[in-house]
């Protein structure tokens, strides 16, 4: 089991809105799951899916933690970062 927790947070670091995204396909690769994940989120919050820069992957690679801000999105987005965690890995 795999699952992802995608979260939207405002201004003052208070929690707007979340989601946690399951995927038990285990003939996907780790960076697929991720992928798909941050795309069903997406979908949920109805947003377009974020950039990845060199930095994300970096931090991501480090902390299986990425947050993504105004600069990962190319329109206008009504929070400051959406935070993207593992929280469970097969």
């Amino acid at each position: 089991m795999f699952r992802l927790w995608c979260k939207l947070f405002d201004d003052g670091n208070h929690l707007l809105n979340d989601t946690v995204v399951i995927n038990g396909d285990d003939t996907l690769n780790r960076t697929k799951k991720i992928f798909d994940g941050i795309s069903k989120a997406c979908y949920q919050f109805d947003l377009s899916e974020p950039i990845w820069l060199d930095s994300n992957i970096a931090e991501f690679k480090r902390h299986s933690k990425v947050r993504f801000n105004q600069d990962n999105f190319i329109e206008h987005i009504d929070f400051r970062y959406m935070e993207v965690q593992v929280i469970e890995e097969d």
